[in-house]
């Protein structure tokens, strides 16, 4: 699928838009690299150069609510959230310094190099049992059936779910994304809505048992810190969001990573190339499409002046197909040298603290996979279909066989 040639805008309920926006992308940054979306209602920043500036920028390009993207939510649905129509609003994605600081150093203890390859092997695992119930099939939906499980399971275990609340979490997340992050309509948002508010308990509670019962989890380094370096508040935001990657995010980029390779003839991937060409994936096909920010100040790029308070994108789907960077961006190289140099993860204070984590994630799924499945193939005649959504990119389904 490409993009219609008379696409002038953004918009996320398109099929183009999610399923193959770059020649759109491409247009704006020869055109208008500064980028006014009516659809929506924000500025785009869509070259490389001017993408990393800005995540490098906390003080003019803030991101102080920027993940509240609840704009599109009626009336009704904002009196049913209450309280919780900001959350996110302490999240450290979500916050300047000095609380972002605190709120990192927090969760940096979570994640060092130490926490996250011991994890390697317990995904692994997850993987190789998940493969020896599915192969003997020879056909399933990758993304109901493969992608998924073995990174909601390991993400439940991390953060201390127990694995009989696994499927209620898995069905709340969604209902999340659904949410806050993709266009609904007034009747679908309110009972969303009230799923959201369940979610929210939930983790709530899981919180509060672990303040009683500590355990050798993520929530519960978290609960001890309470009171002396966090609130309340934000280790239940800090709990939803870690459990929103690894839910969705990881497993989106998994689907875009898998169907990318099946199409280029490159499955599966030689064992010395699979952590380039996952991060070639990220750079040609990212999960996440970018950030929001809002300008603190009156800010000049190429001749436009973006004004103080604007919300504003930073495209790094966009960035990942600049020219300046990545010759031939359109074009899959499997052992391309600056692969990474992608901002899937962001830059700057706001890199993504479970980055290691999705990477790891990646190289182990896609090596298990490749060894136990090296016939996998796109069923023939089935349509890839994507997910509406403003801020992720991510195959609704996938069918494959064996």
């Amino acid at each position: 699928m490409t993009t219609l040639p008379e696409a002038r805008d953004f918009d996320v309920s398109a099929d183009w838009h999610v399923a193959d926006p770059y020649p759109f992308l491409a247009r704006l940054r020869r055109e208008s690299p500064v980028f006014w979306s009516e659809h929506l209602r924000a500025w785009v920043l869509t070259r490389y150069a001017d993408v990393r500036a800005a995540y490098g920028d906390p003080r003019r390009f803030s991101s102080l609510g920027s993940l509240t993207i609840s704009r599109s939510l009626t009336d009704a649905t904002r009196e049913k959230l209450g309280e919780h129509g900001s959350f996110l609003s302490s999240f450290v994605a979500n916050v300047d310094p000095p609380v972002h600081t605190r709120l990192r150093r927090s969760v940096s203890r979570a994640f060092t190099p130490r926490a996250v390859a011991a994890m390697e092997d317990a995904f692994r695992r997850l993987n190789e049992d998940l493969l020896d119930r599915v192969v003997p099939r020879g056909a399933a939906d990758f993304v109901a059936e493969l992608g998924h499980e073995p990174s909601v399971k390991l993400t439940a275990r991390f953060i201390g779910v127990p694995e009989a609340d696994e499927a209620f979490v898995q069905a709340r997340v969604k209902e999340w994304f659904q949410l806050f992050l993709s266009p609904q309509p007034p009747e679908r948002q309110l009972e969303l809505a009230g799923g959201f508010l369940t979610y929210l308990d939930y983790v709530d509670r899981l919180v509060a048992a672990r303040a009683k019962d500590p355990r050798d989890d993520f929530t519960s380094l978290m609960t001890a810190l309470i009171g002396d370096e966090l609130t309340h508040r934000e280790v239940v935001e800090l709990i939803s969001t870690i459990l929103l990657g690894g839910n969705d995010t990881v497993p989106n980029q998994l689907g875009n990573t898998v169907l990318r390779l099946l199409r280029e003839g490159a499955w599966p991937v030689p064992p010395q190339l699979i952590g380039n060409a996952a991060e070639e994936c990220m750079r040609i096909d990212g999960a996440s499409l970018g950030s929001f920010r809002h300008t603190t100040e009156d800010v000049v790029l190429h001749g436009v002046t973006i004004p103080a308070g604007a919300l504003v994108l930073l495209s790094t789907d966009s960035a990942g197909h600049d020219e300046s960077v990545f010759p031939e961006p359109e074009r899959f190289l499997i052992d391309r040298p600056n692969a990474a140099d992608h901002l899937v993860f962001g830059y700057g204070i706001h890199f993504c603290v479970g980055a290691a984590l999705g990477r790891l994630q990646l190289r182990t799924a896609l090596e298990v996979l490749g060894r136990r499945l090296p016939g996998l193939r796109l069923a023939p005649g089935e349509r890839v279909t994507y997910r509406r959504s403003l801020v992720g990119r991510g195959p609704a389904a996938l069918p494959v066989e064996w």
